[in-house]
């Protein structure tokens, strides 16, 4: 019985790649290298100015310590927040912030659409209007707060216009009923601008066909702005809201200067409760806890309105 030898399998080679597959990998490396130095620096910066310290927040959040104690601070759990959940005070604040921010963002929006709708008009000396109403947002909101302030005494000038014409003086900054509305006004004084040129940026960015389509329909100025201008505006519109919450959860400079937190606790929100727990009780554990809540707040808020925005985007 003869046996057979089988010939030694050949392995195929796999054919050399060809220079414009290379050439297509070393431009993705370079990309790719490029993309993680540009973005480093940035992502740097999140972890030390953003995550650091929501962590130490954390930690602070779930130890307690005396007031001036040199002891270190001991593990308390969720304490911190069961004492906010039953402080007259803290729910006070929270009630405090959401009325002010139901109020105050809506209210910028709308004015700040409604001048950049007017300054995207061929009207005379639109440059200069612009830059008018910008011009409080480059003042740093202390000095708008001190401004106001000295306006708004009993004995300053609004009170003067208003007394030339009849109306009894106003307390303003010191009545309980007036407070909220006159940090409203300080507040939006320098968002209304800010935000009015976002808005315009993205009127800019409208095709014009569309407005010229509407017109042969025959639409008029308040139909093509219900379904030209705002559908189209609503990205531009939906980022401003975000950016405009988020800003106004955290104002606190007017409140620090001018207020207080008082009268009666009714400008006492939750970022002046926090500054004041940390700094003048000196209690940073309940303030930690109070800026978790407030974060969390904010996320809730925000996550709802980027929902808004994902759905609008599908459409």
């Amino acid at each position: 019985m003869t046996s057979t030898t089988r010939p030694p399998a050949v392995r195929a080679t796999p054919p050399p790649a060809s220079p414009t597959r290379t050439l297509h990998r070393r431009r993705r490396i370079g990309n790719l290298t490029a993309a993680a130095l540009f973005l480093t620096p940035a992502l740097a910066l999140i972890v030390v100015l953003r995550l650091v310290p929501v962590i130490q927040a954390v930690n602070d959040a779930t130890h307690t310590s005396l007031p001036g104690s040199t002891l270190p601070p001991s593990w308390a759990g969720a304490a911190n927040f069961t004492a906010l959940w039953h402080s007259h005070q803290f729910w006070t604040s929270v009630q405090q912030t959401l009325l002010f921010n139901v109020i105050v963002n809506p209210l910028q929006i709308v004015v700040a659409l409604a001048l950049a709708v007017l300054l995207t008009r061929n009207l005379p000396a639109t440059g200069l209007w612009r830059t008018l109403i910008f011009l409080p947002a480059a003042v740093p909101m202390t000095g708008s707060a001190v401004v106001w302030g000295i306006a708004l005494r009993p004995d300053g000038p609004v009170n003067a216009a208003l007394g030339s014409v009849g109306i009894a003086q106003q307390p303003f900054l010191t009545g309980p009923n007036q407070v909220v509305g006159s940090l409203i006004l300080i507040a939006s004084w320098i968002g209304v601008g800010y935000w009015m040129i976002f808005l315009i940026a993205g009127l800019n960015d409208i095709p014009q066909v569309y407005y010229e389509a509407a017109e042969v329909d025959g639409a008029g100025p308040l139909r093509q702005f219900w379904s030209v201008t705002l559908p189209q505006l609503r990205r531009p519109l939906l980022f401003v809201l975000v950016a405009d919450t988020v800003s106004n959860f955290v104002l606190f400079a007017p409140m620090q200067i001018l207020t207080n937190g008082g009268p009666e606790q009714k400008s006492n929100f939750l970022m002046y409760d926090i500054f004041h727990n940390s700094f003048d009780l000196a209690d940073p554990h309940t303030a930690a806890a109070e800026l978790l809540v407030l974060l969390a707040l904010m996320i809730v808020i925000v996550a709802v309105q980027f929902r808004l925005l994902r759905s609008t985007e599908g459409e």
